[in-house]
């Protein structure tokens, strides 16, 4: 790691704990500030941590002159202002997913970011964790040939508060926002862009999607097949389908520790439309080879990893990852935003 990145805090909630903790961890982190609406939580969360400074406000905070890059940790609606107020303060943000409420937000803070020069990106901290790295190298080495499906569930039962974030649509609530968008940047990873989003949601008596189901297309005729909710347990498990084979995210798979890889005992040719067929045919169901198991401990909360990502760019003098580029937390906003058109969903601060 090279010079030491000096982070603050925006919000004392159970995230922000969470990354505060793994911060002790993370090699060429300071922690040094945390803002908060109210003195007493920011005094309270400083106390804890450690944290030299301690502010009442987030403007403080943005303006704290020790700060190098904020992580920003408040519901879903205030993502788009207070990542704003911290780069127009000339500092660097890591803005908890999703990004924004919406594309057109995502677009504003993007134009922001790079109109200033300062790096910015959406803490996807999935994409960053041991076994997502895992899952791309094997893709990579050509492990199960093409990626051709992916299909991933993540439901749970909430709790019925309506006046809480999961159910509350002023909060930016419901099972798309809070956990489909793990799913969907899944995808995009593994896929890129979609070319088509479809699907069918019920929409609870808050106003807010309480569980959809969603196919995305891609290129080349991929799809990904997802299920969410925040009123449904799911089985919290994904598969990522290739023509030699596939990898099982075992639960929970958006933090997984643990990956099984199947491989074809023997390949299929390639399937190219003109092309005369193989004198013997490859048989199709034959026994595939022995599963691999791969253990993928992510150590602390696993938002450690994101950090350092973060500090790896900086130092490198880059403006965004490459791992989750600011263009494509913007396309992850514009499919949801395409999904919510269909279920008529529309959040009251839109």
């Amino acid at each position: 790691m090279g010079t030491k990145i000096r982070w603050g805090i925006l919000s004392t909630g159970r995230i922000a704990h969470e990354f505060a903790e793994d911060l002790r961890i993370t090699p060429g982190a300071e922690l040094v500030a945390v803002g908060s609406r109210t003195k007493e939580s920011a005094d309270a969360f400083a106390r804890e941590f450690a944290i030299p400074h301690s502010h009442a406000s987030y403007g403080a905070l943005a303006d704290d002159g020790d700060v190098d890059v904020v992580y920003v940790a408040t519901p879903h609606p205030m993502h788009k202002d207070n990542t704003l107020l911290c780069l127009n303060a000339g500092k660097a943000v890591l803005c908890e997913k999703p990004f924004t409420i919406n594309a057109a937000e995502a677009r504003e803070i993007v134009q922001v970011a790079r109109a200033k020069k300062l790096f910015c990106m959406e803490a996807m901290w999935m994409r960053f964790l041991p076994s997502m790295v895992r899952v791309r190298k094997l893709i990579a080495d050509d492990a199960i040939g093409h990626v051709r499906m992916l299909t991933a569930a993540i439901g749970f039962r909430a709790h019925w508060r309506p006046d809480e974030r999961i159910l509350n649509p002023a909060l930016g609530g419901g099972a798309l926002l809070d956990v489909g968008v793990y799913a969907i940047s899944l995808a995009g990873m593994l896929m890129g862009r979609p070319t088509g989003a479809v699907g069918l949601a019920h929409i609870g008596e808050t106003g807010v999607d309480e569980q959809a189901g969603m196919v995305l297309s891609y290129e080349t005729g991929r799809l990904a097949v997802i299920a969410t909710g925040v009123r449904t347990h799911s089985l919290h498990e994904a598969a990522i389908l290739g023509e030699e084979g596939k990898i099982i995210l075992h639960a929970p798979w958006w933090h997984s520790e643990k990956l099984t890889v199947m491989r074809r005992r023997h390949r299929m040719p390639p399937m190219t439309p003109g092309q005369p067929k193989p004198p013997k045919p490859v048989q199709p169901y034959a026994p595939p080879e022995p599963p691999e198991d791969i253990d993928c401990p992510k150590g602390g909360n696993g938002f450690h990893h994101e950090a350092s990502e973060v500090m790896r760019c900086m130092n490198a003098g880059l403006l965004e990852s490459p791992i989750i580029p600011l263009d494509e937390s913007i396309s992850i906003m514009e499919t949801m935003d395409a999904l919510r058109a269909q279920w008529g969903l529309k959040y009251p601060m839109e």
